[in-house]
Order: structure tokens, then sequence, then C-alpha cells
């Protein structure tokens, strides 16, 4: 009995946990039963959401820490402590840090009894379950934590030189087709050969997944982890070839020069490190890209104008807006139709250019949602200005993200119905830079238009890679002429004969083209005279607004079409 009674007094364990805090990543812990108060690591103050590293009131103030689905656990377990049913603790719960974030701990102790033999202090340790190790035994290298403490020790200073961090592109690849062991020893490979070409000074870490850091604080240059790169490159092929090329990988690098980090923190260095790989990962791998401000202030531009976008489409499309453009049957002096064209605006940026909008789109998916909603428009629009010119079109620009991941086709259909639109009323415009690989998808698509008597037009003709080709392919009904390749013609006699050349070819074969870009009478005139059929460009109008084009544009023609039917009567 007696070698159960506890000898030691609450401030000698005081002492004891301030005099080993300081060696030791975990926490050590005091619970006194009988008092009602609990003694921890002084460190813990910095990595959790705790009001004091002493407290009376336990239950309470666990409250304010613990995360609260777990609470209800951890207060039945030490009411077993307190009533002598458990002498030993052993539970895996959450803390919540300092960020408020919910954190996995494993907190483990042992009760100590008092000379009557009731529980009197709780004593134990606390270690983060989920916490980054300091090495791994995969690569056989120091890992992420202990690259945190190196970066921190060279905190107060300004550190020269750089930080290169390499991934193997593809790596989920090698573990699905062979196994993670074999993904292992891939790992393990790669780092003996980034390790045997860094120089002296140097540091080398695994850290997320497939992915190391080259750490030099030596004040070498940017040219000089270039050249470690590439010398990375070459030890890996030199690899691939030993082990008679089982399998064949690349790696992708991204730099990173102190000198142009004005904070250079942890933290700071690694978003940074990870934008510079995910470049070169994404601008074709198997290279490296070295950070720089003007890059990175786009990379932010481009991802707060996708969250403005993303907000704007879930508050009804506020901001977005559908305008005009007038499209002139030139043989018969009439309108045929109007292009619709995509705007947006938002307070934060102000108008923002389509050829900036329509790649975000696309890019971040919003371009379905935001497709939907403008086939919408065009379509209530056409419907509007059919009640004064009955034979009115409006043609739509259709994005291949569209076509190739959603029921587009369903859509326009759907909305055809909604508005009582004839399917000739509205033109489909697919642009041929964007369709540049056959997909079944596509096919499906022209073959469904084309069931369902909605016309094509192929846009931009003339700058893409196979035009003929997808002449057959796609059977568009009309043939758009870009203006760039307008305005070579206008200014070239060659560039003109051949533009000539062209609109006889796609009249030979049934279909009409539409000349876009044209802004002066005397290009008018010098395009009328190799005889298309449909004219676009600021001469007739530029991109307006919904209203303005009823109220200008539309009434224009309609009083137009009043005078012409006036001559014939």
């Amino acid at each position: 009995m007696d070698e159960s009674k506890n000898k030691i007094t609450m401030a000698q364990f005081k002492s004891i946990i301030n005099m080993y805090s300081p060696c030791m990543d975990d926490f050590l812990y005091v619970y006194n039963v009988n008092e009602d108060y609990y003694f921890i690591s002084p460190s813990s103050l910095d990595r959790f959401m705790i009001p004091a590293n002493r407290f009376h009131h336990v239950m309470e103030n666990l409250k304010s820490f613990v995360f609260p689905e777990d609470y209800p656990l951890l207060m039945e377990e030490l009411k077993q402590v307190a009533k002598g049913e458990k002498n030993v603790h052993n539970l895996q719960y959450r803390w919540l840090d300092k960020n408020g974030k919910a954190v996995w701990i494993d907190c483990r102790g042992i009760v100590l009894y008092d000379e009557e033999g009731k529980p009197e202090f709780l004593i134990g340790c606390i270690n983060e379950i989920g916490k980054k190790p300091k090495a791994d035994n995969v690569s056989g290298l120091l890992g992420e934590t202990s690259l945190h403490y190196e970066i921190g020790q060279n905190n107060h200073k300004r550190m020269k030189g750089f930080l290169l961090r390499v991934g193997i592109d593809n790596f989920k690849e090698i573990n699905e087709n062979n196994s993670m062991d074999y993904g292992d020893m891939i790992l393990r490979r790669t780092a003996e050969c980034i390790a045997s070409v860094i120089l002296p000074g140097q540091k080398l870490y695994r850290i997320v997944s497939d992915e190391f850091v080259v750490l030099d604080t030596t004040g070498r240059t940017v040219e000089e982890a270039m050249q470690i790169y590439q010398r990375i490159r070459w030890k890996i092929s030199l690899f691939i070839e030993e082990n008679c090329y089982e399998v064949f990988y690349t790696v992708s690098g991204g730099i990173v020069d102190f000198d142009d980090i004005k904070h250079q923190t942890y933290y700071n260095l690694m978003m940074l490190s990870e934008y510079a790989l995910n470049e070169a990962k994404s601008n074709g791998k198997n290279r490296c890209h070295v950070y720089a401000l003007k890059d990175y202030q786009a990379f932010l531009r481009r991802k707060e104008l996708i969250q403005i976008v993303r907000q704007s489409v879930l508050n009804d499309f506020k901001g977005f807006e559908a305008y005009y453009q007038p499209i002139v049957n030139i043989k018969e002096n009439r309108l045929y139709s109007a292009e619709t064209l995509l705007r947006f605006y938002t307070d934060e940026i102000g108008m923002v250019s389509p050829v900036e909008l329509i790649p975000l789109l696309e890019e971040s998916g919003l371009i379905i949602p935001v497709g939907k909603w403008i086939i919408h428009q065009a379509m209530e629009h056409c419907s509007r200005v059919q009640k004064d010119i009955p034979d009115f079109k409006v043609s739509v620009n259709l994005s291949y993200i569209q076509v190739l991941k959603s029921n587009v086709l369903e859509e326009i259909l759907a909305a055809e119905k909604q508005y009582k639109l004839k399917p000739e009323s509205i033109i489909i415009e697919l642009t041929e830079s964007g369709f540049l690989e056959e997909n079944t998808n596509l096919a499906n698509f022209c073959d469904g238009l084309k069931e369902y008597g909605i016309p094509l037009a192929l846009d931009d003709f003339g700058t893409g890679y196979s035009n003929f080709h997808y002449l057959c392919n796609l059977n568009p009904q009309v043939i758009k002429i870009d203006r760039s390749f307008t305005l070579k013609a206008l200014n070239n006699d060659h560039e003109y004969v051949l533009l000539r050349h062209m609109v006889e070819m796609v009249h030979s074969i049934g279909l009409r083209i539409c000349i876009e870009g044209i802004e002066t009478a005397a290009e008018l005139n010098k395009i009328s005279q190799i005889n298309p059929d449909l004219i676009q460009g600021y001469y007739f109008g530029k991109p307006c607004p919904a209203q303005k084009f009823m109220d200008t544009i539309v009434e224009q023609w309609k009083n137009e079409d009043r005078r012409e039917e006036k001559k014939t009567s």
C-alpha cells in the first residue's frame, strides 16, 4: 500500500514540468484532483487556445479549448479518474489551436493516490498525433518540421541564397501503375539523385508527398539554383537508364530567390515556392520556374477575380451583362442578327476585359453556369427584337468546356422552348482554335445542332490550324473571318486576293461568309467588292447593352425596313 502513496507535492511537479518543458516537443501536465487545479508545460500556450498554463475550475476551462464534439468523452473519462474507477488515462481527442483549428492529440497519464488511497494527481504527457515528422524514413531525409526550424533559426537576419522546390511529375501514376512500395523506392532514389548534386552548405529536405526542398543560405545565385535543377534532371535520367527504363518520370522545379522576398518567414517561403513549382507544372512540367513578383501579382489577381466571379454567380450573376453587336446582311441591306458578347463589371476591379475573363471562367469551370445564363439572356432579348424584326437571329459563343463537360444542347433546346423561338433563331458560334482535337462530345453536339435545325457558325476562320478539315467535320452554315485577317486583306493586295478566293470557295460549297472588323465606309466598300454575305464591325455598331441595342440599332433598322417597304409598294 505504501508504494501507491504519493510523496511528491504539486510544487515539485510544477518544477519538474518547467525544467523539462524547454527540452521536448510534447507537453507534460499534472491535474490535482482534490484541489481542482491543472498545470501544463508553458510551451503549450504557443500552440493551443489555452487561457493559461495553470488554472482552477478544470472542467469549465477545458471546455474553452477542447473540440466541442470531444468534450463529453473527456469529461466522462476525468469523472472516472476522480472516482477512482480508472488508474490509467489514455485518450485520443482534439484540442483547438491558436487559430481555432481542431488538432488531434494523444493524452496519456497515470493516477497517483494519497495516503488514504484516494486519487490525488493525474500526471502525464500530451503529444500531437497529426503532427508532421521531423524526418522521413522513406527518403532518409529530414522532414518539413526540420525545414521549418532551420528557417526559423535564420529569422533574426535576412537570408541570402535561394530555396529550390523539386516535385516529381505525375507521381500518383507511378504508385498506381507499380505499387506503393515501388513509389517509395522512386522517392528514395530521387532523394539520392538530388543529394548527390547539391553543394557544400546546402541542405536537403523531403516535404509534402513527392516534393523536396534544397535550402541554400550561403548566398548562391538563382543561376546556380537553375544549374542544380539541371544536374538533378541529368542524375534522374541516369537512374532511369540504369533501371532499364522500367519507369520513366520527370521532375519540375520552383525557385525562390531570397533577395526578392521581403518577408522571409517559413510560411511565406513555402507559399511562394509552391506557387513557383505549380507554375512549372502547369506550363508543361519537366521545367523550372523562378518566382517573380510581377507574375505572382498576376496570379493573385486571377485568384481574386475567380473568387469575385464565383460570388457573382451565387448572387444571381450580379455584375454580368449581355452586350450585342449587329451583323448586317449586306446583300439585302437589313439587320440579320447580333452577336452576344459577355461583359463583367465589379466594384473591386472595374470592367474586366473578355480576354482576361473568358480564360478564367474556363479554368475555374464557371463558364458552365455563366454560359447557361448568357444563353437565356440572348434568347430573351432575341424574342423582344423579333416583335419588331420577325426574322432576327442572335448568335451565342460557346466555350469548348461547355460542349465537352455539360449538356449544353439540352439547355439550348429548353431555352428555345421557354422563349418560344424557332430553332433557326439562335446561331451557335464555335471558335475553331478551341477544338483542335476531335472529340466524341463535340461530334455529338454538332450532330444534335443539325438534327434540331440550329445553325452553326465557325468563328475566327483563318486563325486556326486545320480550317478545311473543320468545314467537313463541323458542317457549319456560316464562316466568320476574323478582324486580323480582314485587316491584312484591306492593306495587302495578295491577302485581298486570298480572301476573295476564300469567299468564292465558301460560296461554292453552299455556305455563307461573314467578314468581321469593318469600321469605315471605305473598308465596307472595298470588302463589298468580294461579295460577302454578312458584315460585322464598328461601322454598323459597337457592342452595347440590350436596352441600348433595342433603342438605337433595332430602331434604326426597323425604320430602314419600313423605307424599303415603301419603295417596293
